[in-house]
């Protein structure tokens, strides 16, 4: 069959396999919570994902340099469905100890397996000019706000009408579909005359690709940004139970549908910016000043997250008529912090992916990730354990090191 590297076909493998991820994401920390998991293990559950990321996302893009991008992708995504099996199975355990040991295991398995993004914004870099990258970029961060938005609504509707298992088996379901998506009318990207991958072992590529100034700033502010925004997406259903006295339950879906319509909302604010104004915006500001505003509105929002208190669920119908309550402060600062992190992420890589020679992307676009897994283990380690003794200090701590990353892309990255 002859087919052709497609934007078309790559956002839409990512696309699905985010539906798949956004379904399950909001629902972990209530489950483990539900079956009596700590503050540290709520926060070691997420944690074990990114734990895996952090191990395997430099290694899924070296070999795509090597091996080519589309067997990764098709890799990557047969794990994803196997894991959102064992995450469905989980969830219907009575045994405590044996749900929160399957949700461990298929979460682990599914960071081991989670090389799409890595591969996908390496495959965008491949058949991209250098000065629309950060544009196209902007479609990975598209996908990631479709998903959140898709993703958790049809998390809602599983969970009301199948019970607790069914989002994973819909998440399943879908990312099958997927595999066999990418199988049939996925091209590859790679070609013949990028050169060959520099084969490095794991260690000596982190230090390569932080050794290049520019490059090195790139990932630690990345990590940063992460770390932030991690802390945020660990908590949120927690500080919104508890600042609205809603209270988490498995068997009760008011509160896993409030968070998840949260969800929904930030994800549809971050789909609207990086599908249609982050071409714009990066014309008007360039990438690093992008970046570092982008880091600026994080930080606001995280750090004014935690006061905000009501009581009862969110009425959507309702909300227009309470001008000065606390769900339209909620909503603010959830918008602004939807608008910030979409606009962190495809400046970052587009400006990252033009510093970087075309036999290296994959490879050097798999550290900067792999940072970003990193800090989504300690960041959810962090906020979790944190939470559980003062409630606010995670989004204050946060919100400063946003800030602070802000400082340091504005002072230190400088032009292209």
């Amino acid at each position: 069959m002859n087919r052709k590297p497609s934007m078309l076909v790559i956002f839409l493998t990512v696309f699905i396999d985010l539906i798949g991820f956004g379904i399950v994401v909001p629902l972990v920390p209530m489950y483990s919570r539900h079956y009596g998991a700590s503050g540290w293990l709520i926060g070691a559950i997420i944690a074990s994902f990114s734990a895996m990321q952090f191990i395997f996302s430099p290694i899924w893009g070296k070999l795509s340099d090597r091996h080519g991008r589309r067997p990764i992708l098709l890799i990557s995504t047969a794990g994803a469905a196997l894991s959102y099996v064992l995450f469905a199975i989980g969830s219907g355990f009575e045994s405590h100890s044996l749900a929160i040991g399957a949700l461990l295991v298929s979460r682990i398995f599914a960071g081991a397996c989670g090389g799409n993004i890595t591969v996908a914004q390496a495959y965008i870099a491949d058949i991209t000019p250098p000065e629309n990258r950060s544009k196209r970029m902007g479609l990975i961060g598209m996908a990631f706000g479709l998903g959140f938005i898709f993703g958790p609504a049809i998390s809602g509707v599983a969970l009301k009408f199948g019970g607790a298992t069914a989002p994973g088996w819909v998440a399943a379901t879908l990312c099958a579909l997927n595999f066999f998506l990418a199988y049939f009318i996925l091209a590859e990207s790679l070609k013949p005359d990028s050169g060959h991958a520099n084969n490095r072992p794991h260690l000596d590529q982190w230090k390569h690709t932080l050794s290049q100034p520019k490059i090195g700033l790139l990932v630690l502010i990345f990590f940063l940004a992460t770390f932030a925004f991690s802390c945020f997406e660990s908590t949120l259903p927690l500080l919104v139970s508890d600042n609205f006295n809603l209270g988490i339950t498995v068997d009760e879906t008011m509160p896993a549908t409030t968070v998840i319509s949260l969800f929904v909302f930030c994800g549809i604010i971050g789909a609207f910016i990086q599908g249609g104004l982050i071409g714009r915006f990066v014309k008007m500001f360039g990438e690093p000043k992008l970046i570092a505003l982008s880091l600026l509105l994080t930080g606001i929002a995280l750090a004014w997250l935690p006061f905000i208190k009501g009581d009862g669920a969110l009425k959507w119908l309702a909300v227009v008529h309470l001008a000065n309550g606390p769900w339209i402060k909620m909503l603010l600062a959830l918008a602004l912090l939807a608008i910030g992190s979409a606009l962190t992420r495809a400046p970052l890589f587009g400006l990252l992916s033009n510093l970087t020679p075309a036999n290296e992307q994959g490879a050097t676009i798999g550290v900067a990730q792999s940072a970003g897994a990193l800090a989504r283990i300690v960041g959810p380690l962090f906020a979790a354990s944190l939470y559980f003794h003062i409630p606010f200090l995670p989004y204050v701590v946060c919100g400063g090191i946003s800030i602070l990353a802000a400082l340091l892309a504005a002072v230190r990255l400088g032009g292209k």
